[in-house]
């Protein structure tokens, strides 16, 4: 099982920020460590599922990277339950859509960016 997957951030702090108070995530640990730096993972609320580890770089290649973790395609899905509810909390939130919500047929669908510029699905899959 997957339980975690780094994403690079430029600060911690405005991170958890936008996961926590536009995504809607929790957070789930926020731990310092030896190194100056912390230990920070988010996830969805209620699960103890996959998360992120919100990661600050530690070399030029690393910050060169934030925002553009996976080359411009979707790297993250986020299922809903309340896609129309979701979409509307986050978007009022400050998250910024780069397509108005669409039908396929997997599920309802609509691309974000996080405040980097990585790409995400907000998905309702189809029952």
């Amino acid at each position: 099982m997957i339980t975690l997957t780094a994403l690079l951030v430029r600060d911690y702090d405005e991170a958890i920020d936008f996961y926590v108070n536009a995504v809607g995530f929790e957070l789930r640990e926020d731990s310092p460590r030896g190194d100056g730096g912390r230990w920070v993972v988010v996830g969805p609320r209620g699960g103890d599922g996959a998360g992120l580890l919100l990661a600050r770089p530690s070399k030029a290649e690393q910050v060169a990277r934030i925002g553009d973790q996976t080359g411009g395609r979707v790297g993250w899905f986020l299922h809903s339950a309340d896609f129309e509810g979701d979409h509307a909390r986050m978007a009022a939130a400050g998250v910024r859509f780069l397509e108005e919500p669409r039908r396929e047929a997997y599920g309802t669908v609509a691309v974000f960016a996080d405040l980097y510029g990585n790409r995400w699905d907000l998905i309702q899959p189809s029952t």
